[in-house]
């Protein structure tokens, strides 16, 4: 999750239907704070891919659909990139379902082969997943992740000698928000993560320092904007949110190179970091 970004899937606005009065109608019930503005989302997420580009990046744009909805443009639930093949997500959040599957055919277009699918009863989304190291994968356990879904994505890796490992996660502001593992946690390189360290469970903290993790924590007035929500591009270099200003000093002090793009609409407002609006498809 911290090598050098090589190639990486994003859905813009326009793809996913911001544009669009029908889909834009579903904002309050997909969980948005406010009607999306289509023209500033866009302008920022044309930021975020000059900056994937700029990193050296390629970037690959997800084919519209009409099955798509606003939530298509927070691309890295949908799917899960593995040494192996492409692990079809089945996302806890239903109007999100169909996108696991488009992101296999768009992905099989570009001959990445496809491990497996998770299957109902489970329910996985991405942003629950950590790669603490190539063998080891850490899943949140709350209501987007279920157990069947952590048993299912077991049952995939471990024949290809992955461990999957669970954590809990909290209630948080319920199941109608979207509380991802990745929501409180983001690697920075190979032996740092950024955290809300009051909201993570103690045997998570626990495990990541006895794997030798350091942590940085965000400032706690900046949580609401996402503070928590940062890209790895490799070498040190981090993408994150330019409206909080506090936690990117501390990544800075801390050595790291923090590039930013404005988030207010594209990120705050959808509740989706740069890492959500990723699909990282190679490191290396």
């Amino acid at each position: 999750m911290v090598a050098p970004l090589q190639r990486v899937l994003v859905c813009s606005p326009r793809t996913a239907g911001w544009g669009q009065p029908d889909r834009v109608a579903r904002w309050h019930d997909l969980g948005f704070h406010h009607t999306p503005d289509f023209a500033t989302a866009q302008a920022q997420h044309d930021t975020l891919c000059r900056e994937l580009t700029m990193a050296g990046a390629e970037v690959l744009e997800l084919a519209p659909a009409p099955e798509l909805s606003l939530d298509a443009a927070y691309t890295h639930d949908s799917s899960l990139a593995t040494d192996f093949g492409l692990i079809v997500m089945r996302p806890g959040k239903p109007n999100r379902v169909f996108e696991g599957q488009h992101h296999n055919a768009c992905c099989l277009q570009v001959a990445i082969p496809t491990l497996g699918k998770v299957i109902g009863p489970g329910t996985t989304e991405a942003g629950d997943i950590l790669w603490l190291d190539s063998k080891t994968l850490l899943v949140g356990h709350g209501y987007r992740t279920n157990s069947a879904g952590i048993a299912q994505l077991r049952d995939l890796l471990a024949p290809k000698g992955v461990d999957v490992l669970s954590a809990p996660l909290p209630y948080g502001p319920g199941p109608s928000a979207c509380l991802h593992l990745m929501s409180l946690i983001s690697l920075l390189d190979e032996h740092t993560a950024l955290v809300d360290l009051p909201w993570l469970a103690v045997e998570t903290v626990e495990l990541l320092k006895s794997r030798g993790f350091q942590f940085i924590q965000i400032d706690d007035s900046e949580r609401d904007t996402l503070a928590c929500n940062v890209l790895a591009l490799g070498g040190k270099r981090l993408l994150a949110i330019e409206e909080n200003h506090k936690t990117n000093d501390r990544l800075r002090q801390a050595g790291f190179d923090v590039r930013t793009f404005s988030g207010s609409e594209l990120c705050i407002n959808g509740s989706g970091g740069p890492t959500c609006l990723t699909r990282p498809l190679l490191r290396g």
